[in-house]
């Protein structure tokens, strides 16, 4: 291995420390107790050795999106390949979708809540940003009904997704209900 392939492998694996750092502290206390200051503590590099990775916790909270972004999609997939038929795919996706939202309310916040310099719906959205929503279009496009737009009809239901996840988790939406509102979404949005 020359000098160069084992520096770029240390500097990847000081990136994913820097990440995995950030979102066990997130996880733990919120994006507020994510410091650059906290990051190098707990990661025993100085602050210019961090910036040199990241400019800051805006670009560190985009890259944790672009990482549960990934996740997301692969936990969507994984949901939707062992469902027999549009209803148990749909249901089984706004199921997947849910639960990756409550188990990863840090990850989750920085990937539709926080700023994380990252762009939605436009051609330069990140690839990781448009698998996501892939993810959730391969499972609605076959219940988007006639003459809906299949990209349209994602977007709805996602933003319905979206709602449940965050309204449940602030205690909005009670949590023992969150079955009855899959079943009254998947009824009424999809086409089946």
């Amino acid at each position: 291995m020359s000098v160069q392939e084992r520096k770029e492998r240390e500097r990847a694996a000081r990136e994913r420390l820097i990440l995995a750092t950030a979102r066990e502290i997130a996880e733990g206390q919120g994006w507020d107790a994510v410091t650059t200051r906290r990051l190098s503590e707990r990661i025993e590099y100085s602050q210019p050795v961090l910036y040199s990775h990241f400019r800051g916790k805006r670009e560190i909270i985009g890259a944790v999106a672009l990482e549960g972004a990934t996740e997301m999609a692969a936990a969507l997939r994984a949901a939707t390949a062992a469902a027999d038929g549009p209803r148990a795919r749909v249901t089984a996706l706004a199921r997947a979708y849910l639960d990756f939202a409550a188990r990863n309310p840090a990850v989750y916040d920085a990937m539709f809540q926080l700023d994380g310099g990252l762009a939605f719906a436009v051609e330069d959205t990140p690839e990781p940003l448009k698998d996501a929503f892939s993810a959730l279009l391969e499972s609605l496009d076959e219940v988007a009904g006639d003459g809906v737009h299949p990209g349209l009809f994602t977007e709805v239901f996602w933003a319905a997704l979206h709602g449940m996840a965050t309204l449940t988790r602030t205690g909005r939406l009670p949590a023992p209900d969150a079955e009855r509102r899959v079943a009254l979404l998947v009824d009424r949005l999809a086409v089946l």
